[in-house]
């Protein structure tokens, strides 16, 4: 390969990756869930959980178990949102159910407002507490993976269920 092409290629990728400025990025958050147990059984106890933490229940004790909003649900679909009592930042959550030999679930958090990459791990602790609350994190099966870079914040989040 010409090494003159190489070198404009990659020029032209790292120059096109950083004219992307800091006001179009939003913070967010992807973590991908294995269960051992049904597609159907988890999207219930999800369904239920942001049920359960919806806007109308009383925050003044409830820590981040509040606000949740059920956007929409469908057996492979999810969507959600989250406002921090905190900080009032709206999260936009979307799970994806795939069953297979075993249940696989995609989890998609965006912050509608934030453009900190980290956002201080509310993304992934709008998700995450809602597997904790439903039990799902000790369901037969449970792993999650993700890390640093596809969710800012996985690292070094504390999430509390207070």
């Amino acid at each position: 390969m010409d090494l003159r092409f190489l070198f404009l290629s990659s020029s032209l990728i790292v120059g096109a990756t950083l004219s992307i400025s800091p006001a179009e990025r939003t913070a967010h958050c992807k973590i991908k869930w294995l269960f051992g147990i049904s597609c159907s059984n988890v999207s219930e106890r999800l369904v239920s959980q942001i049920k359960a933490w919806q806007i109308s229940r009383s925050c003044l004790y409830a820590g981040e178990q509040c606000s949740y909003e059920l956007v929409s649900s469908a057996p492979n679909l999810i969507i959600a949102t989250h406002t921090s009592p905190r900080t009032k930042k709206v999260n936009d959550l979307q799970f994806l159910v795939e069953q297979s030999t075993i249940c696989k679930v995609t989890g998609e958090a965006v912050s509608e407002f934030s453009t900190d990459p980290a956002d201080n791990g509310t993304n992934y602790c709008s998700m995450q507490n809602l597997m904790d609350g439903s039990t799902l994190s000790d369901a037969e099966g449970y792993k999650k993976f993700s890390n640093k870079w596809i969710c800012p914040g996985f690292d070094a989040a504390k999430c509390a269920l207070l």
